[in-house]
């Protein structure tokens, strides 16, 4: 079997959510780093891993993709254990409901390519940068800590499901912006700290890629 690597930028929560899928699945696979900040995701070698230019890009069984959660499904389907959806219908829906106000609705406003044309087409400097992101993180922490249960470990249920996998990354992202008041978001902040006790979360933290270490 072919080599499974993960071309990815450390700190993308994208990717972060990726690395969460592939260790809770048991997937060994090696890192390339791609560096968003010095634009490398731009470079014709990594366009020519996928047309989107962007990361991360995961190569396994000798098919590369291009999506996160393409991938995370892709994992799913060929490796079904632990599976990431729950067998009931309407609580699948759920799981898809909560991850899709990250992958959907705050996620894309905030990524680094939405942040520069930010930069480069209306000026922002960097108050409003922060501003701009502080907005879409607690208008959407706002709708998850009312669907999360009050209670457990988990999104959903007793069991590790698609929306803790983004869930985790999306809390790191806001942590890195200090006027983002956590505290009133209790669900979240008992929830993500449940699972970053869990090996598969834990490995895939950016604090302990190797590029951390090199900051």
């Amino acid at each position: 079997m072919s080599e499974t690597i993960l071309y990815g930028y450390w700190r993308s929560s994208a990717t972060y959510r990726t690395r969460i899928a592939l260790n809770l699945k048991g997937v060994s696979y090696r890192t390339v780093g791609v560096h968003l900040l010095k634009d490398e995701q731009t470079s014709p070698e990594h366009v020519a891993r996928h047309p989107s230019g962007r990361v991360p890009i995961l190569e396994i069984d000798g098919h590369r993709i291009g999506q996160s959660m393409a991938m995370i499904d892709y994992l799913d389907e060929t490796r079904p254990e632990p599976p990431l959806l729950p067998r009931d219908a309407y609580l699948r829906a759920h799981v898809r409901d909560l991850k899709d106000q990250i992958v959907a609705d705050i996620h894309p406003l905030n990524n680094t390519s939405t942040l520069a044309r930010l930069r480069s087409q209306f000026g922002a400097d960097d108050a409003g940068i922060a501003s701009w992101y502080e907005h879409w993180i607690v208008r959407g922490f706002n709708v998850l800590e009312q669907m999360l249960p009050s209670s457990g470990d988990f999104c959903v249920g007793n069991a590790v499901t698609l929306a803790d996998i983004v869930l985790v990354p999306q809390v790191a992202n806001a942590r890195r912006y200090p006027q983002i008041d956590l505290t009133k978001f209790p669900n979240i902040v008992r929830i993500d700290a449940a699972l970053q006790k869990l090996q598969a979360f834990h490995d895939a933290a950016p604090a302990q890629q190797p590029e951390a270490k090199q900051q």
